[in-house]
């Protein structure tokens, strides 16, 4: 027999895993902006101290060799930065999905022994 406790039982129980999502998403996405702004902080810091160096450099070989340094530290930060970010963004896809994961778990039929 269907018993309205029941149903307000399941909405709450869906409404507390809506909310407990959403949750979810603002923490992520709320990290993946706080990484790309350090990485911007950091990339602004290392052309602005590259900048500082290049405008004291009297001489071609130090002027290629502080421009050789800087593109290697940038492109290994852009690297890693960009691996961080992906992952954050993995992160929050999973558990975007985990909600859809449980409900279809409860639905799925059960293999026959």
């Amino acid at each position: 027999m269907f018993k309205v406790e029941d149903f307000q039982n399941y909405g709450k129980e869906q409404f507390e895993t809506f909310v407990a999502s959403a949750t979810n998403v603002q923490n992520g996405l709320s990290a993946i902006a706080t990484a790309y702004g350090d990485y911007t902080k950091k990339s602004y810091e290392d052309t602005k101290s590259f900048v500082e160096k290049l405008s004291s450099v009297k001489s071609l070989d130090k002027v290629l060799e502080a421009e050789t340094e800087y593109v290697k530290t940038a492109y290994e930060t852009f690297v890693a930065e960009s691996q961080k970010i992906a992952g954050l963004y993995g992160d929050l896809a999973k558990q975007v999905f985990k909600p859809v994961e449980t409900l279809a778990a409860k639905f799925a039929p059960t293999p026959a022994q």
